[in-house]
């Protein structure tokens, strides 16, 4: 008898069948979003790399389309369609498209979401725990966690008064894992709109989009990078403003804190004790840091009452995600070498809600599988 090969759809069938009825199990109802989804969620809110990787089709009416590139936005949708400014718990698997040099285009994906939860540390620490243990059921133990927190990356530029634009790029600089070389020397550079900008500068925000919109319409223009004319127009507000408070950039000393917590990393306990310390040496004394902080800590606790293995877990102050919407708790679980890929991703997304139309704030986190990496990657089964 012919065995199946790692990659197939068959060798982690049964694993994936467990996996979806482990979540079940678990409290999270099994969701099938549909494949095609409006485009425009993805566009303004799933960054720049699925931006560039998106399937797009139109309807008859002419209504930009894609294929679904991931779940967690088509599950909000959902959510809003069945219990809006409720709270409630998902699961999926299905598949997934995306444009990949090295991958297929069409992949697995499974996950869960968690909506409306206001116990935030318990919820990040129960995601997490379900992501490991959906992975022992493909036999994958030996794995690597880090760890990350959009909280308190954000509370600290916050705190450090770090202009909004160069808050952006800052963040930007940390998910590509790139010097911040180009954030520091922003404000001594020339840019080419300096005069745009500057006639701009105290404008009404709406004439500004209005003006924007009417210009790319008449150049007869929808979308430039794949962001729409009321995203353009926010960024060149966004620099004006800058420029008028004297410059984008980050100053020396900010950008030294920064590059100090960016090298923070160890277990998360060790990490909490360096970001006070840090906090102190910097005389931050601004208190969402200070929440932020204090939620990382608790997240730790119920983590460990989990019986996680925290000890074994790396907290990297480096650590950011791509995606737009993440606002707190992110983690990656790799195979373990420093190159492997991510076989579950994930964290917390307390504004998506809202960008997509709820009444209500409501926060969320949730995880994703790359159930083709996890096959991949090997393991035995159980």
């Amino acid at each position: 008898m012919m065995l199946p090969e790692a990659g197939s759809p068959s060798a982690g069938g049964d694993a994936q069948a467990r996996l979806a009825q482990h979540f079940v199990e678990a409290g999270y109802a099994a969701v099938t979003p549909p494949v095609l989804q409006p485009v425009e969620p993805f566009l303004e809110l799933s960054g720049e790399d699925i931006r560039r990787r998106i399937f797009v089709t139109q309807d008859e009416a002419g209504t930009e389309l894609c294929l679904r590139p991931e779940f967690t936005i088509p599950v909000g949708r959902l959510h809003r369609s069945r219990a809006d400014g409720l709270s409630a718990d998902y699961s999926y698997l299905g598949p997934v498209f995306r444009l990949a040099g090295d991958e297929p285009d069409e992949f697995l994906q499974a996950g869960i979401e968690s909506i409306g939860r206001a116990d935030t540390p318990a919820a990040d620490a129960e995601v997490i725990g379900l992501a490991l243990e959906g992975l022992a059921l493909f036999g994958r133990t030996d794995v690597a966690v880090r760890l990350g927190d959009m909280g308190l990356t954000v509370a600290l530029l916050d705190g450090l008064s770090v202009p909004p634009a160069a808050k952006r790029r800052t963040l930007r600089a940390l998910a590509a894992g790139r010097s911040l070389d180009g954030v520091t020397h922003a404000a001594a550079t020339e840019d080419p709109h300096a005069g745009l900008l500057a006639a701009i500068q105290g404008q009404d925000p709406k004439g500004v989009r209005a003006f924007v919109e009417d210009v790319l319409s008449i150049a007869g223009i929808s979308r430039v990078g794949g962001r729409s004319a009321a995203e353009i127009a926010e960024r060149f507000l966004a620099k004006a403003s800058a420029q008028a408070s004297g410059g984008a950039g980050l100053n020396t000393e900010n950008r030294a804190v920064i590059e100090r917590y960016r090298a923070i990393g160890g277990d998360p306990d060790s990490a909490a004790q360096a970001l006070r310390a840090l906090a102190r040496d910097a005389g931050l004394r601004h208190p969402p840091f200070e929440a932020a902080l204090g939620l990382f800590e608790e997240r730790t606790g119920f983590m460990a009452a989990r019986g996680l293995p925290v000890e074994r877990f790396g907290f990297s102050g480096g650590f950011a995600r791509n995606l737009d919407y993440y606002t707190g708790f992110i983690f990656e679980v790799t195979a373990g070498a420093a190159d492997a890929p991510v076989l579950v991703g994930g964290g917390r997304y307390d504004g998506l809600l809202t960008h997509l139309g709820s009444p209500v704030p409501l926060p969320a986190v949730g995880c994703a599988f790359w159930l083709n990496r996890v096959v991949q990657a090997g393991g035995t089964p159980r």
